[in-house]
């Protein structure tokens, strides 16, 4: 889709935001919807003038009304760290069930497309190495996390209801561990955390041995992969990320270098149900959609250090 009219749920986070941007990019009209309780409006203080952007607080687990015609709903409203669906454990579940059930009557109400933004946590502690759409995953239902796994298994299992029983044009995708510039430096997401602590000169902080692995997407591949499921036909789920993986000990010697930090690296125990491995299998990323992310670690990270050091001290 080139154009049109787009609702985007989640719009003042870390991904939504930038999601907003690229949408405007392509002359659409956005109406942006957060109830800010891990989005921060300055994410959106560029767009104030922008007349084709509209900002409307709004907690979508209360319903939503949008007026006129919508072409296309677009659901990232979650919290999506650790830190912040443990701390919003209920509120968590309640987005992705109630949440995600009023923006599919939404579109279903306007005859809009609508696309889903789901998580590799639905693949759990894997033992399916790398982890492809088929996987069922290996999941914790009553663990600490579940609160976020399950909300998001949830909700591909109510978009797809909605797709079989009212004929919803309906897009899924799975996220793996995106990072980027506006990302919080309190979310309590790795890259995020080991970024500041390094530059604050705090020890960086590893829980388990650094042995396990994740695979880091940077914000704008993301994006683009998102845009290029909306200009297809597919309903998904397809798996978005990168395919390069490292263990997080990697990760943290890279930061170091890279922001020239003295900091110690420290060991803590490793939470619950945390995965030991986590790498997408890109096939269908490739194949069906044609794309595939571009931008390696270290020029990503470079580029979020970079973020974090022009807030001049200001990191939050």
């Amino acid at each position: 889709m080139k154009s049109g009219r787009v609702v985007v749920a989640g719009c003042a986070g870390f991904l939504g935001s930038h999601l907003v941007d690229a949408l405007l990019g392509r002359d659409c009209e956005v109406i942006g919807l957060d109830d800010l309780s891990t989005g921060r409006i300055e994410n959106l203080a560029h767009l104030e003038s922008n007349e084709k952007f509209s900002f409307m607080r709004s907690d979508i687990t209360d319903g939503v009304s949008v007026d006129g015609t919508v072409d296309l709903v677009m659901n990232l409203a979650s919290p999506a760290s650790p830190v912040d669906y443990l701390r919003l454990p209920l509120e968590t579940l309640a987005v992705g069930s109630q949440g995600s059930l009023a923006l599919l009557e939404l579109a279903r109400t306007k005859a809009a497309a609508y696309f889903y933004s789901s998580t590799s946590e639905v693949y759990g502690d894997p033992l399916v190495h790398p982890q492809s759409e088929g996987y069922w995953g290996n999941v914790n239902p009553i663990g600490p996390r579940s609160v976020y796994d399950e909300s998001k298994r949830f909700g591909e299992a109510l978009t797809f209801a909605y797709q079989r029983t009212h004929g919803l044009d309906v897009k899924v995708v799975r996220i793996f561990n995106t990072y980027g510039p506006r990302m919080r430096s309190d979310d309590g997401r790795v890259v995020s955390n080991f970024i500041v602590q390094a530059l604050r000169g705090e020890p960086i902080t590893i829980y388990g041995d650094g042995s396990q692995t994740r695979s880091f997407c940077f914000v704008d591949d993301e994006i683009n992969g998102f845009l290029a499921m909306v200009d297809h036909g597919a309903h998904g789920p397809i798996n978005i990320g990168n395919d390069s993986e490292f263990t997080v000990s990697e990760l943290a010697e890279l930061v170091v270098r890279l922001t020239g930090s003295e900091s110690p690296i420290v060991y803590e125990p490793l939470p619950a149900d945390d995965p030991k491995q986590r790498r997408p299998d890109l096939t269908l990323a490739r194949t069906v959609l044609n794309w595939e992310p571009k931008v390696m670690l270290e020029e990503g990270l470079s580029r979020t250090i970079a973020y974090f050091q022009a807030l001049n001290g200001d990191i939050r």
